[in-house]
């Protein structure tokens, strides 16, 4: 077993539920700190973050490793070929919950800087962990308050890695170098509770909602760019009725989503959905939540270097994407950092039986390796 494999294992064996970290991120600084990291651990409400970082002898950027510890429920564990919390190596692959989201990252970005350090120890620049246990739930006091610490103390991240898994068929084949931005709307619509049988007594909030929110659906929000597919919007929740067949309700509640470009804002969106709502004359509430700005490191010496280190490691070429959910590069690429993910297959994240090919641990840490070489030599 190799001591990327080893350290990912003894990760998965700690059976940190989002927001608990259970030890992950002590066995991780055990490492860190033998190597010359200094820490600074931020504590922020139910979660557990740190900040550590390893000075160079000479002036250069500062690269930055990003993720997190904590990992999603498993569901009835009864459902796992093995238990999720005890790894196993089975045909060539390691499996338990985190394998591949993303304790298998952590474990090789942090022997990547082991093997690095010890044959550069007077690399120039500076190497930093940004790590959180709030990435899986709600992010409220994870890498986004570490981030705002960060700006108070006046650092700024110049390259940054986030270790999520990018990998779509085999580790390297995809870079995800932005993100959309996701913007939430909770709506309810009122209306005037009534009896069907005297429906002119009454006002039907989903009869008045359906237009708008057919339009809403049918709205072409902008084209994309080279980066970016078009702007989408979903519905994901409508809850409306008493649960009576002959009573018409007095509201309804509607939840959506938009995923969008950085050819428009989240401003806009809000501005042009409520102009749709206004059009059909609603009595509405409408509640906008900014989760995540849109970013793209559309080039620059950190995709160069990641693309060099696939290169170099697995002799193919990659995939810049913007594609998927979100990510905790949404916190640190406002900060002006180059920001890419790159990590292992995402096959099987968030599933029973989740697991990662375990060779691609050691090419990713080969690939980690190189990247550091490219920026901080």
């Amino acid at each position: 077993m190799t001591p990327t494999i080893r350290l990912a294992s003894d990760l998965i064996r700690r059976r940190s539920v989002t927001p608990e970290d259970a030890g992950c991120m002590e066995l991780m600084l055990e490492r860190l700190e033998k190597i010359g990291f200094q820490t600074t651990r931020l504590r922020r409400g139910d979660t557990d973050n740190f900040w550590s970082v390893r000075e160079g002898k000479g002036e250069g950027p500062l690269f930055a490793f990003a993720g997190h510890t904590d990992v999603v429920p498993t569901g009835p564990e009864e459902n796992w070929q093995h238990p999720p919390f005890e790894p196993v190596i089975e045909e060539g692959y390691l499996f338990g919950r985190g394998a591949a989201d993303m304790k298998g990252s952590l474990a090789a970005m942090v022997v990547a800087c082991e093997e690095f350090v010890a044959s550069h120890p007077d690399h120039s620049g500076r190497i930093a962990f940004l790590i959180t246990s709030d990435e899986e739930g709600p992010a409220n006091n994870g890498t986004v308050k570490v981030v705002e610490w960060l700006e108070a103390q006046g650092e700024k991240i110049d390259c940054c890695l986030v270790g999520e898994p990018s990998s779509t068929e085999r580790v390297g084949d995809v870079i995800k170098n932005g993100r959309r931005g996701s913007l939430g709307l909770e709506l309810t619509v009122f209306g005037v509770q009534g009896h069907v049988a005297y429906p002119h007594l009454a006002e039907n909030p989903i009869h008045r909602l359906a237009p708008a929110l057919a339009e809403l659906a049918s709205e072409k929000w902008d084209q994309g760019n080279d980066f970016f597919p078009a702007t989408s919007f979903q519905v994901s929740n409508i809850n409306g009725g008493t649960g009576a067949t002959n009573v018409i309700p007095g509201e309804v509640q509607v939840v959506c989503n938009w995923r969008f470009s950085t050819e428009t804002t989240a401003e806009q969106l809000e501005q042009r959905a409520r102009a749709i709502l206004d059009k059909y004359g609603l009595s509405y509430e409408a509640n906008f939540n900014l989760s995540g700005q849109p970013f793209l490191t559309a080039e620059g010496p950190l995709v160069e270097a990641a693309q060099s280190a696939i290169r170099q490691v697995t002799g193919n070429e990659t995939e810049l994407s913007t594609a998927g959910g979100t990510s905790d590069g949404r916190f640190i690429a406002p900060t002006g950092a180059q920001v890419v993910e790159l990590g292992p297959v995402n096959a099987t994240i968030h599933k029973v039986d989740e697991c990662v090919r375990a060779a691609d641990l050691d090419l990713l840490k080969d690939m980690y390796r190189h990247i550091l070489m490219c920026i901080l030599m």
